[in-house]
């Protein structure tokens, strides 16, 4: 391709969002090492939580970028879907956390601590509560916050899932266990890779298969990933680490297949007919 031709060449590198955690770090392993084959391609890798990438995707900022699936639903006229890169929710996902034990009929009326509102998480715990207040803080803050006693509840996200029992904190309800549940076993659809549409069909597909490759390169060498996934994990011991990796790196991620595409549909499409999304959302996936 010429320099002229959409995208990236060599001196001009393709923009890569994604989160500083263990998973994402695990799935561009490959990649960011060297280890596949970028077809005359270069990378610039940028890192920041996910509520920045969604904000950052409402501009199209980036030219491939990982995003929450509910923010998704606010960029698709400028992003279409990758069929891997996904993070599914397989019968656990976010969770709702307190101080004390207490059943999911304590969260009605209660104020609950959340990571953003782009987010999956929080559009899951919307449909299973309704309306809620909330308090919007980064998401490594949450837990403390419960703790202290600065929030009722805290809805978790990332390595929190694996690691608030350590600070005394009860799990009031699992919103992956809830959505494989009343799916019939479909898992909650938390996060995709998309790439920006005016790339066009070719590169579009030629990021898909360069992408793919890397995760494919990742599970493949496995113990080597791990290894470099350990500088994101912020303090986990690498067998919980390694715990994470594996719930949210895994075959799904390879290729999400037609269930995941359904639980994407399904879970936009509720979100359509509760009023908590207000347009229709065109749900693209590059092949």
């Amino acid at each position: 391709m010429s320099s002229s031709d959409n995208g990236a060449t060599e001196s001009t590198p393709i923009r890569l969002g994604h989160s500083p955690d263990s998973d994402d770090a695990f799935m561009f392993y490959g990649l960011a090492e060297g280890h596949v084959d970028t077809e005359g391609l270069r990378f610039e890798h940028i890192l920041r939580d996910i509520e920045t990438l969604n904000q950052w995707a409402l501009e199209g900022r980036l030219e491939i970028t990982a995003i929450s699936v509910h923010a998704y639903a606010y960029v698709a006229d400028k992003y279409a879907i990758l069929t891997h890169g996904a993070s599914m929710g397989d019968n656990y996902g976010p969770m709702v956390v307190t101080r004390d034990a207490v059943g999911p009929e304590w969260l009605a009326g209660r104020r609950i601590a959340i990571p953003g509102t782009m987010t999956s998480a929080y559009l899951a715990l919307r449909l299973y509560l309704g309306d809620f207040e909330y308090d919007i803080m980064p998401f490594d803050e949450i837990m403390e916050a419960v703790s202290s006693g600065k929030a009722e509840a805290g809805l978790l996200i990332h390595e929190g899932q694996l690691t608030h029992s350590a600070l005394g904190l009860h799990a009031a309800v699992d919103l992956g266990k809830w959505w494989h549940e009343r799916t019939g076993g479909l898992p909650l659809p938390l996060g995709v890779n998309a790439v920006r549409r005016d790339l066009g069909p070719e590169r579009m597909a030629q990021l898909s298969r360069i992408l793919k490759a890397s995760i494919v390169y990742g599970l493949e060498h496995r113990a080597e990933g791990l290894n470099y996934a350990m500088r994101f994990a912020r303090g986990l011991p690498t067998d919980t680490a390694d715990q994470f990796v594996g719930m949210y790196v895994n075959d799904w991620t390879v290729d999400m297949g037609d269930r995941g595409r359904q639980s994407i549909r399904l879970f936009l499409t509720e979100a359509i007919e509760r009023g908590i999304i207000t347009d229709d959302v065109p749900v693209d996936f590059v092949q």
